[in-house]
């Protein structure tokens, strides 16, 4: 649809807004709800296992020869995000409730995502190999940085049974064991991912629009929507912005005090800046009771498509500098 090319909006984001509506009407209960947590179970490990599979050794190997690039990524994925997330604890419970905070700070503790911030490295003319490299490592250091960091961010109550090390073990068997496996079956599937890649795409989709429909179900089961309203939504967007302003800023200005070129800056700026609604939903899933994973994901949701639009304005920026001024030093 050309309109939503104009105005910036992703499809799937459409798509998952649209499953929140079915959750919201048609809630699954009693034995489909039962049948939908192990159809996305069995979803969520699928999707870890296709991105063991698609994860190149040799992609990674390569990368470690710029590890000052990867270092400063990490450090704004893993520390600045925390940092600026514990901040907006002043504007609660003016601006957002206990409950909406909780969701950013999970947001701040996520990796960063794969495919935008490769592609809009790419549209800008940045360092893509470095964003290959970066992108696909930050979701495998997701996988034990993330839950740590929910230990030391958030305290919930109602979660008294979702400890720290409980949830790392679950993590490690639900996501991290499926995610190895296909890593070592990479050898034998390569050739049919290669054929199958929208097919792939598919089915990672999926896997996170299950997910989210079990979720908003429980939540709505839970009263969700008299706890978020038209002022919350505002006030989630607002954050959102905020959030993304101050990680922006000091992604690019990092990346010049350290004296990276504008390729290297372009990748820093497009990597350090993205949360992944693809890992930190099914993670969700995992690190939190299911009664409110929806009130604690609509944050991510929310940042997800607002990043997606502001960069996408900023990698035209990029690239359009890019065309009319060729760097000296590559």
């Amino acid at each position: 649809m050309q309109w939503l090319t104009r105005l910036k909006i992703d499809s799937f984001l459409i798509t998952l807004m649209t499953v929140v509506m079915i959750a919201t009407l048609f809630p699954c209960e009693g034995r489909y709800k039962i049948f939908f947590e192990h159809v996305s179970t069995f979803a969520i490990a699928l999707l870890f296992f296709m991105h063991g599979a698609k994860l190149s050794l040799q992609s990674i190997m390569d990368g470690f020869r710029h590890w000052r690039l990867h270092l400063l990524i990490f450090s704004i994925t893993f520390v600045v995000f925390p940092l600026f997330g514990i901040g907006l604890r002043i504007v609660v419970p003016s601006l957002l409730s206990q409950q909406l905070y909780i969701g950013f700070l999970y947001l701040c503790a996520l990796p960063a995502t794969v495919q935008s911030a490769i592609a809009f490295t790419s549209i800008a003319k940045g360092n893509v190999a470095a964003a290959i490299c970066s992108a696909s490592a930050s979701t495998l250091l997701g996988v034990f940085l993330s839950p740590l960091l929910v230990g030391l961010l958030i305290d919930i109550p109602s979660a008294h049974h979702h400890n720290t090390s409980s949830a790392i073990t679950a993590i490690l068997i639900k996501l991290m064991l499926p995610f190895i496996i296909g890593h070592l079956c990479r050898p034998w599937l390569i050739n049919w991912i290669e054929k199958h890649r929208t097919v792939i795409n598919k089915t990672d989709r999926t896997s996170i629009l299950l997910v989210v429909y079990v979720a908003f179900s429980e939540a709505v089961s839970n009263g969700i929507w008299h706890q978020v309203n038209g002022w919350s939504l505002l006030s989630i967007i607002f954050c959102s912005l905020l959030l993304l302003a101050m990680v922006l800023s000091i992604s690019t200005y990092a990346a010049r005090l350290f004296g990276f070129n504008q390729q290297d800056e372009i990748t820093i700026v497009f990597c350090g800046s993205k949360k992944s609604l693809a890992s930190g939903i099914p993670m969700a899933s995992v690190l939190f009771p299911t009664a409110t994973i929806g009130i604690t994901v609509l944050p991510l949701m929310i940042f997800h498509q607002i990043q997606l639009m502001i960069c996408a304005i900023i990698a035209a920026h990029y690239a359009s500098r890019s065309g009319s001024n060729v760097p000296k030093n590559q």
